[in-house]
């Protein structure tokens, strides 16, 4: 009896080591899985609302490498308790006949121990659903120093957009001062305010185009965002919100890169006062006064990944005091309030104006005022968070020839590179480029009209030079832009052209090997 006893002492306290054994060796595999985890360069996703740990905080750990966040988990937990009539998942009766069922070999039922959903009472599944995390390496503040001055970010505006040379002026210098106010915040306790800017101009002047160029330069990041979709919250379309949405996923969804960003909104003339209507203007003046907060500076949520509110939708907080925001919008017959404004003077006497004396002006959008767009149908408080007003200039004929030949992608530029795939050279006279201005002036669309133009007379061009092998070069003359004539076409010569007739132009596959 003495020896069964001590055998089964022996034998209870081997049990014992072999149990403290096995949780020490698992609490030690759970101390090295999260240290692999700490040095990992992934991270678990949510897998409903697909945002990383990072951003929700610790996860639920669900079988088949499944992760939900908390506000996830809480909201599925809020919707299944709605379905539970009876009580039946508090119902011990019923949950102890699932534990027989599941005893007895019935597939697909399984309880989940609450302790493994918080992670605390297993080892992690390295088999999870990852995303690469981003480095944890510090983002460098802004260098005061190393900050662009306002000539140099010109230089590079002038690259791209031709003409232009106060719109690109003011921006240069709004974008440096956005760049020493995000870096300083304070200078010897003065707050600096941002300047926020509305930007006036005919359609085709390269408002839009200045913005994209501006936003390959920077390194800030910037949202440009439409506001003919906005609408008053609660009604279809865009909520106002959704322009900040866009800058948020502009900075990968990183609240503090993004709350020193720029944000352009394009067409804003589209949310002006409607005039004689009697219906609710939800997609004008209730813009501008759901904008007033956003323009000045306020903490606003934010959907991330969506263009409205909903419950299924994470929300982010986003302080608006430090993002710069660009307004842009052809305001169409602004022209005729400000030629009404300055003929207001009598007709009659000495120091009279004729009536037409602005009807030829070409630049009468640099004469716009406050007035002037407050009576186009901007609200005043919406006005005043708009310090700096300019506006841009219309292209002339010389500008367009500009447009053509200049800027580093320009659209000569972009077909001169497409035939030369198919080894040929393509040339415009300089008669020719006049011509297509002319044209271009008469549609009165901008520099957009100079892409329609081009597309219509090189249309039987890109379709007949892949016929014939034997073309070298293409030259677009006057004659054929105005219907009157064709281009001039070079057959390649069958003969290289010796060296000692340097001065003599190679045409054919020679001229492109060079």
């Amino acid at each position: 009896m003495a020896e069964f006893d001590d055998y089964d002492m022996d034998d209870r306290d081997t049990g014992n080591t072999d149990t403290l054994n096995s949780e020490t060796d698992a609490h030690d595999s759970a101390d090295k899985a999260a240290e692999n985890e700490e040095k990992s360069e992934y991270e678990d996703v949510c897998f409903i609302c697909r945002r990383p740990e990072s951003k929700t905080g610790k996860m639920f750990r669900l079988p088949n490498n499944i992760s939900v966040c908390n506000d996830c988990m809480h909201k599925t937990m809020d919707t299944v308790s709605q379905f539970d009539y009876q009580g039946m998942l508090t119902n011990p009766a019923f949950t102890q006949e699932l534990d027989n069922m599941a005893e007895k070999g019935f597939p697909n039922i399984r309880f989940v121990n609450i302790a493994d959903l918080q992670g605390e009472g297993g080892i992690p599944n390295k088999q999870k659903l990852k995303k690469k995390k981003r480095k944890n390496e510090e983002q460098p503040v802004l260098d005061i120093r190393n900050i662009p001055a306002p000539h140099k970010i010109k230089a590079s505006l002038d690259e791209y957009v031709v003409g232009q040379e106060h719109a690109k002026k003011v921006i240069s210098v709004a974008v440096y001062n956005h760049y020493k106010r995000v870096a300083t915040g304070t200078m010897d306790e003065i707050e600096i305010e941002k300047s926020n800017m509305l930007m006036v101009g005919p359609t085709g002047c390269g408002k839009t185009y200045l913005v994209k160029t501006l936003a390959r330069l920077l390194d800030v990041p910037l949202a440009i965002a439409d506001a003919t979709s906005l609408t008053e919250a609660g009604y279809i379309g865009d909520d106002i919100e959704s322009v900040v949405s866009k800058l948020l996923a502009a900075a990968d969804n990183d609240v503090e890169k993004a709350e020193r960003g720029i944000i352009f909104i394009d067409e804003i003339d589209k949310i002006a006062k409607k005039k004689n209507t009697t219906s609710r203007d939800v997609s004008g003046e209730s813009v501008q006064q759901g904008m007033l907060k956003l323009l000045e500076g306020a903490e606003v949520e934010v959907p991330v990944g969506a263009n409205s509110k909903n419950a299924m939708v994470p929300l982010a907080t986003i302080n608006t005091r430090n993002i710069l925001f660009i307004c842009g919008g052809a305001f169409p017959d602004l022209e005729d309030i400000i030629k009404e404004r300055l003929t207001k003077q009598s007709s009659m006497g000495f120091n009279a104006e004729l009536k037409d004396r602005y009807d030829k002006e070409k630049d009468l959008l640099t004469k716009v005022t406050v007035e002037d767009i407050k009576k186009f149908g901007m609200i005043p408080e919406f006005i005043g968070r708009l310090p700096i007003i300019f506006a841009l200039e219309g292209l002339s004929k010389e500008m367009m020839v500009k447009v053509l030949k200049e800027p580093k992608n320009a659209i000569l530029k972009q077909y001169q590179k497409l035939l030369e795939l198919d080894e040929v050279k393509l040339e415009f006279a300089d008669d020719a480029l006049e011509a297509i201005a002319e044209k271009a002036m008469e549609r009165e669309t901008g520099a957009r009209a100079l892409r329609s133009i081009i597309e219509e007379f090189m249309l039987d061009i890109m379709y007949e030079i892949p016929k014939d092998d034997n073309i070298g070069k293409v030259t677009i003359t006057r004659a054929y832009i105005e219907g009157t004539g064709g281009p001039v076409i070079d057959i390649r010569g069958n003969e290289v052209p010796e060296p000692e007739t340097p001065r003599i132009p190679q045409v054919g596959r020679a001229a492109f090997q060079e």
